[in-house]
């Protein structure tokens, strides 16, 4: 239908994750998108009664008789061909002679795009929720790991080494990022609209949307055409996919350290859990590959809910059928992999051992730089320098020498070097206190 992932479409083709959580897929489903544009429409007739325009009386039945069925909105949608008009006409079927009231001087697009805010918000609230979670989580398992050495890599190549730690500590200021840009995205779409027709307010008074959005929770939007405009929900969706490229950084560094060939972290696998059906030995990092192939999919809305933001004149309805996809898709697919990112981390396996293991494979190559850089400390030229390190490295990989055995035996570098400095270039120290620095500066205590 869509992919495995998704078991269910509904009629308006929202399209909700098999293992979302409840309350993020309620938010996207129909009951609770009519009893949003119900409660809209109730506190408009509130609004309209404050001002005189409503009576009170009738404002109580309204009240008291209003209600939504899925159901009887989808029958009649069949034949108006219609969302709001069919949910108006069930409504009034429960309401009776004092609807007339409801929906008045409104437009369809005052319901939907003020409606739409909330659910953008109760969404965005959630994944902020899930989000400083995984901060949480990030932070704790950089503590724990702050000086397990293990060697850094540039073009998956030996660089020099670095901490563990420091990797999580990454990724932990990367969330704190992602915070900050979900959470402006969510200021500018929480915005209502109740201004009638092209948005001129010539059918209704200000002071109904300003009535609304307040029991809502939401701001009146500055000015608005017959729709609210999409950029703010692109921004939002950026900020998402944004979020889902660190999940994905995340999981991509973890399926290469999972490597037979590398093995410094493993998801947990857990008891009676099975790799393959025809391998019986197989641990494979299958979590952070749905990771990473559920950000793929994220990603690919924020074109769509781009170029949401070109309508035709004050409105035109093509991005109407993308959103109904592309915002519940977004929501829900983030908050899966999300949760799925935060119980990878928190459970992630770590061999300290097999990092060593690995960090000796180049035989102390690793040390080169401060070599060169003792050298040039001594007076020598860069590249002099440079080139004389080089020599015993080159050697070092083509011999299979320990690296500190070749430095001693080049005599170009013992004739400016002690043993005992050469001996000093190997220790771990000084990255251990860059590692403090680093840790201090990112508020990781």
């Amino acid at each position: 239908m869509h992919c495995l992932f998704f078991s269910k479409i509904d009629s308006k083709k929202n399209m909700i994750p098999r293992y979302s959580r409840p309350e993020m897929a309620n938010i996207w489903s129909d009951k609770y998108k009519y009893n949003l544009w119900l409660e809209v429409e109730i506190l408009a007739c509130e609004a309209q009664a404050k001002l005189g325009l409503v009576p009170q009386d009738e404002l109580e039945i309204i009240k008291k008789k209003a209600k939504i069925d899925v159901a009887r909105i989808e029958e009649i949608e069949q034949k108006t061909k219609h969302d709001m008009i069919a949910f108006i006409t069930c409504v009034e079927e429960y309401v009776g002679e004092a609807s007339r009231w409801i929906h008045l001087g409104m437009t369809s697009s005052d319901v939907l795009d003020t409606a739409l805010a909330v659910q953008i918000k109760k969404a965005g609230e959630i994944i902020l929720e899930e989000l400083n979670k995984l901060a949480e989580v990030l932070k704790k398992r950089a503590i724990e790991h702050k000086f397990t050495v293990c060697i850094g890599r540039s073009h998956g190549i030996h660089a020099e080494p670095t901490t563990f730690g420091l990797k999580m500590a990454l990724w932990y200021e990367e969330c704190k990022r992602n915070i900050k840009r979900i959470e402006n995205a969510l200021q500018d779409t929480s915005v209502g609209m109740i201004s009638g027709a092209v948005g001129t307010y010539e059918h209704i008074s200000p002071e109904i949307e300003k009535y609304v959005c307040e029991k809502l929770g939401l701001k009146p939007v500055t000015i608005s055409t017959q729709v609210i405009q999409r950029d703010a929900h692109a921004a939002f969706i950026s900020a998402l996919a944004i979020a889902a490229t660190l999940l994905e950084k995340i999981a991509t560094e973890i399926r290469h350290l999972q490597r037979t060939e590398v093995l410094e972290a493993e998801e947990f696998f857990s008891p009676g859990q099975k790799g393959s059906s025809a391998m019986p030995h197989k641990r494979n990092p299958i979590s952070s590959e749905n990771i990473s192939g559920q950000a793929r999919l994220i990603r690919s809305y924020l074109i769509a809910t781009i170029e949401n933001n070109v309508l035709w004149h004050e409105r035109d309805i093509s991005h109407s059928s993308v959103e109904r996809i592309a915002l519940p898709d977004a929501t829900v697919t983030f908050d899966y992999i999300l949760n799925r990112t935060i119980n990878v981390v928190e459970n992630l396996v770590v061999y300290p051992d097999n990092m060593k293991k690995n960090l000796d494979l180049t035989k102390g190559l690793f040390c080169s730089q401060k070599i060169m850089l003792k050298l040039i400390e001594k007076g020598l030229k860069r590249q002099e320098a440079y080139e004389m390190v080089q020599k015993s490295a080159m050697r070092t990989w083509e011999e299979g020498v320990p690296f500190m055995q070749t430095l001693l035996e080049n005599e170009n570098i013992m004739q400016n070097l002690t043993k005992a400095e050469v001996e000093k270039a190997f220790s771990f120290d000084e990255i251990f206190k860059g590692v403090e620095f680093i840790f201090k500066r990112c508020g990781i205590k």
